[in-house]
């Protein structure tokens, strides 16, 4: 049987190599279940550091290589990788990441490199930490880092840059809102300022008190502002588009309103499906591309959390970072287009269109609207107003959208980078 070392090299190729996602890398990996939940925690931490701080382990290597690794000793930079992550970042012990790191490399058939593997390894281990020297640079893509600054200037870009490079808290939307105080004393939690209830991650989260019992539902903070940007949707027909897994879905079930929920997939419908049935609450599921959905009548509200690049959501994400291209951006961007007016022709006169994306670019967040608008489309904006996001007053933008930055809330922990627009359907 593997060990959890072994695992997080198959989980680190499997991402950087075969491009997967690194949470599809582990629900599909079929020796991850075999080990004891503490050596699956690790194998898990091992490769989402390595994937965290990518960049400044490469640099590490680099700097204690008398000579470039070349292409087919890619297996061999990854475990050196692994070896620098335990020694410089996770603090254990050199010796065994030391041994261990040898032990990979010939088992993988490159017994020739174990001495290299040592060598660089004990290095590394002589200089203890990796300082966190210009992080912000290493660690993102260069394409990404101009992306960020072109959009939000070097220090935002930064702080944007060293927010994702900590784990993310656990963040819990309540289906009762008004048990807060009483979920936060059982949960061991912080009430945010806009009702989301956090925790330190770590853990079986299944064995939290009132999960099974369908009390709460995990979701990050950013993630619950669209539907708060519907407001008191009690009694109305709103239809929540690309819905999986379903957190919105919920939000909305369970503030009263009747739900449909739209998914181009029926597997990830399932699943939205379970996550509903085990939180007591209900709504009506559709399997259809949206673009060529056509109801019976249209709706009160419309949400579109539109497929994206995800780079606002790195600290949970680390994978993303690796994986994304500017490429990606620009195809998601067509879809988004689709997406966004096949939205505001299910809306009835005078209803809402929230429109929201979990990326960091402007091209998949105001610049949609922006298009969209300028396109002579039936709506227009209604801005965010203070009240509706509590101290979140520097996320509202100058047009009245929502942006919020991994660096918000910074002392607390952070949050998902989120753009979210409000449109009224008009005549």
């Amino acid at each position: 049987m593997k060990d959890a070392r072994t695992i997080a090299l198959d989980l680190l190729q499997d991402v950087l190599r075969r491009g997967r996602p690194l949470d599809e890398a582990l629900a599909a990996n079929t020796d991850l279940p075999g080990l004891e939940a503490r050596d699956r925690a690790f194998a898990r931490l091992l490769t989402a550091t390595v994937l965290r701080r990518l960049g400044q382990i490469d640099a590490a290597i680099d700097e204690r290589l008398e000579r470039p690794l070349t292409a087919k000793r890619a297996a061999v930079r990854d475990i050196l990788r692994l070896g620098v992550a335990q020694i410089a970042l996770l603090g254990l012990a050199p010796h065994a990441a030391v041994n261990t790191s040898v032990e990979l490399v010939g088992r993988g058939g490159q017994a020739g490199m174990k001495g290299l593997v040592n060598a660089v390894l004990r290095r590394i281990a002589e200089v203890g930490p990796i300082p966190p020297d210009d992080p912000e640079h290493l660690n993102v893509p260069a394409w990404l880092w101009r992306d960020w600054e072109d959009s939000y200037g070097p220090e935002t870009a930064a702080a944007i840059a060293t927010a994702n490079l900590a784990e993310a808290p656990l963040d819990i939307t309540l289906k009762s809102r008004g048990e807060a105080e009483l979920w936060a004393e059982r949960l061991e939690a912080e009430i945010l300022p806009t009702g989301t209830l956090r925790r330190m991650a770590g853990g079986d989260v299944t064995a939290l008190p009132g999960f099974a019992d369908g009390a709460w539902w995990v979701q990050d903070a950013a993630a619950a502002l669209p539907v708060r940007l519907l407001g008191d949707v009690s009694g109305l027909r709103v239809a929540d588009l690309c819905a999986a897994p379903g957190g919105k879905t919920a939000q909305l079930a369970a503030a009263g309103a009747q739900v449909t929920a739209v998914d181009i997939s029926s597997r990830r419908l399932q699943r939205l499906s379970e996550n509903l049935e085990r939180l007591g609450l209900a709504a009506e599921t559709v399997a259809v591309d949206v673009a060529k959905w056509t109801p019976d009548a249209p709706f009160d509200a419309v949400l579109l959390d539109a497929p994206c690049s995800s780079t606002g959501t790195l600290r949970r994400h680390p994978d993303i970072a690796w994986n994304k291209t500017p490429e990606d951006v620009a195809r998601l961007t067509a879809v988004q287009d689709r997406l966004l007016a096949a939205a505001l022709a299910l809306v009835k006169q005078g209803g809402l269109l929230v429109y929201a994306t979990c990326s960091l670019q402007p091209r998949e967040g105001a610049e949609r609207i922006d298009a969209l608008l300028a396109s002579g489309a039936a709506a227009e904006r209604v801005p965010v107003g203070p009240d509706e996001v509590p101290d979140l007053t520097e996320a509202i933008t100058p047009a009245g959208d929502l942006r919020t930055l991994p660096c918000h809330w910074a002392a607390r922990g952070g949050m998902d980078g989120f753009f979210v627009a409000r449109l009224r359907r008009v005549s």
